[in-house]
């Protein structure tokens, strides 16, 4: 078996004010065929699992390009079509092929495309044919398109959020592509719109029960191959945001059809239920200082570079100076200028810096003081699971007791070794402000206290009811309080 494999990822907030050229996606990860790291990536994953699979199979593995950028806003044209044409053409220069598996994101929005994956895909599929098999793993915060249902076989996307099980998932992916190969299931996808967008942790109830549940009926009927939610995307305004369930059966699509509309629905009958509670920046302080014992882990949820925002909103920040709050560390705000600055006047110089709160309004104001430039990192890098996520040249600042990580590279706090790694020991302190919706939780609910959800400023299109959208529909929840009441009725 001749077998292709690619990687073209990045989430689009389309509310963003970051726009994203080629350097973005060299800046987090671009690799040429065959030079993609051991380490997977969130959506490279397909390509390091492969490797695996087709060694062990004897089969021949032809990898292209692997890129993927830290989500932003609008991806250039130029940017976008050129990395597309890359793997477009590696794939012609590797034809035939039994099979294309592929690692997307699901989310991009480029210049003059609102559905860049479904371009990719159907692209893909006009040059292999319609009977060679074309899969690919997607993160759940992603727009299912029709398009991309037509161009695809099947899609297995990650199950847990915070994303956990990516290698999982692209064992899964290569599972089926393998038995599909070997002749031994015909994979059909069905899939369910359930009109809604809302956010699904499944660090906690109701989502918890319902993804273990899916797990069940996947090891229980040999009819389903996956069972997967794409969650939507609430910042991406493109037409076909939104929640879908999507069932693979072995040759079974009237069964899948039905499977797929019975969880949906059933997902459906919770909205509103899966979200954390949320406070203010002032009460998240005041609940901290209350927190006898450390570290308080307060997540600035909205602030997310994993949104698409710029993280280097000042709110909580602010908070905490106004109340002379010390044995604090904050990490990570985004300002490479400042990073830059002190860069340049080195370690242990006390300096004059303004940082943070540059990208958009909502964010806060730019601090003004004397700082200590505590420590200096080129290259930085913290983990995220089986992952390395790099955030650049980095700056360890002091400043009136609290401690804070600038970074060059847009990226969230996945892990306290964001701290380690620029000196601070996270277990020190009294409170750690981190940026990040959920991801954070898998490693710093490990080491937290207590977790506090902060809902500081307005850096993020958080709320679908009253999001400024020009493009999504408007018969889903919550813009609409029941788009399946006709159809119960």
């Amino acid at each position: 078996m001749r077998i292709f494999t690619a990687a073209l990822a990045t989430e689009t907030n389309t509310f963003s004010p970051i726009c994203i050229d080629r350097r973005a996606f060299e800046e987090s990860l671009y690799a040429p065929p065959g030079q993609h790291p051991a380490t997977p990536t969130l959506c490279t994953a397909p390509i390091t699992v492969g490797r695996k699979v087709c060694a062990e199979k004897g089969w021949t593995l032809i990898e292209g390009t692997a890129a993927w950028a830290d989500p932003a806003g609008l991806i250039n044209r130029q940017a976008y079509e050129g990395l597309r044409d890359e793997i477009l053409d590696q794939l012609r220069a590797a034809m035939p092929v039994d099979a294309v598996v592929m690692g997307l994101h699901g989310a991009m929005v480029a210049d003059g495309y609102l559905d860049p994956e479904g371009d990719l895909l159907t692209r893909i599929r006009e040059i292999i044919g319609p009977d060679v098999l074309l899969c690919a793993e997607l993160d759940p915060h992603s727009h299912l398109t029709a398009k991309r249902v037509a161009a695809a076989n099947f899609f297995v996307v990650f199950k847990e959020f915070p994303h956990t099980d990516f290698v999982d998932r692209a064992e899964d992916l290569w599972r089926i592509a393998v038995d599909t190969l070997e002749g031994r299931v015909t994979p059909v996808m069905s899939v369910f719109d359930c009109r809604m967008i809302d956010v699904f942790p499944t660090s906690r109830e109701p989502m918890r029960s319902f993804v273990d549940n899916l797990k069940r009926i996947e090891a229980s009927d040999d009819d389903v191959l996956s069972l997967s939610v794409i969650h939507g995307f609430m910042a991406g305004d493109v037409p076909e945001m939104g929640t879908k369930l999507i069932a693979v059966t072995n040759g079974k699509p009237e069964k899948g059809a039905a499977l797929a509309r019975d969880l949906g629905l059933d997902l459906f009958s919770k909205r509103g239920t899966f979200m954390m509670p949320s406070i203010d920046e002032k009460q998240a302080v005041t609940k901290a200082l209350e927190i006898a014992t450390g570290p308080v882990v307060i997540a600035d949820m909205w602030d997310n570079p994993g949104g698409g925002t710029a993280g280097d909103a000042t709110v909580v920040l602010e908070e905490l100076l106004a109340r002379g709050v010390e044995n604090v560390a904050i990490g990570l705000i985004w300002d490479p200028i400042a990073v830059q600055i002190c860069m340049a006047a080195g370690e242990g110089a006390e300096i004059p810096l303004r940082f943070g709160a540059k990208s958009a309004p909502g964010t806060g104001n730019p601090v003004d003081g004397i700082v200590k430039v505590v420590k200096l990192q080129s290259n930085a890098e913290m983990k995220f699971g089986d992952s390395i996520a790099p955030f650049g040249d980095a700056a360890h600042i002091h400043y009136r007791g609290i401690d804070i990580i600038l970074g060059s590279v847009r990226v969230q706090s996945y892990d306290p070794s964001l701290f380690t790694a620029l000196g601070v020991d996270p277990l020190a302190k009294r409170i750690l402000v981190i940026k990040s919706t959920n991801h954070f939780y898998a490693a710093f609910s490990k080491i937290a206290s207590e977790i506090l959800y902060c809902s500081a400023g307005t850096p993020y299109p958080n709320n679908p009811a009253t999001n400024p959208y020009r493009r999504v529909r408007r018969d889903i929840w919550p813009i609409m309080a029941d788009p399946h009441a006709s159809e119960a009725a």
